[in-house]
């Protein structure tokens, strides 16, 4: 087994429940963990042999450009879409921050973390 991760990925997005926030936008900050079987990759040193992680970071982009209230469902849908594609993969491991939460006070970010297992 093996572990990829890509840490520290920027999207300017509108997520939110403020109706400002999906009109005006922020940046998030997101760090994504996948595990999968690695065995035959580490050997053939063939990228169709593992998870394409570029492959997983169009993914992330396309579900961070489509609006939505709730961290949580932004979450679900990157977790679900990058199930599908790679279908290899057994652990995932998401954090999504928000910079600067409009929370009537000053906070550097929220975030939602969650974690799937097959």
């Amino acid at each position: 087994m093996g572990t990829i991760q890509l840490e520290g990925m920027e999207f300017f997005a509108f997520h939110g429940c403020f109706k400002e926030e999906q009109i005006i936008g922020t940046k998030f900050i997101l760090d994504l963990e996948v595990e999968s079987d690695t065995n035959v990759a580490e050997v053939s040193d063939r990228l169709q042999d593992t998870v394409d992680y570029a492959g997983i970071y169009r993914k992330v982009k396309h579900e961070m450009g489509m609006k939505s209230h709730l961290l949580e469902h932004v979450a679900r849908r990157i977790v679900e879409s990058i199930r599908s594609a790679y279908p290899s993969i057994v652990y995932i491991s998401l954090k999504i921050a928000k910079n600067n939460p409009p929370l009537g006070g000053k906070i550097h970010q929220v975030c939602y973390k969650t974690r799937w297992k097959k």
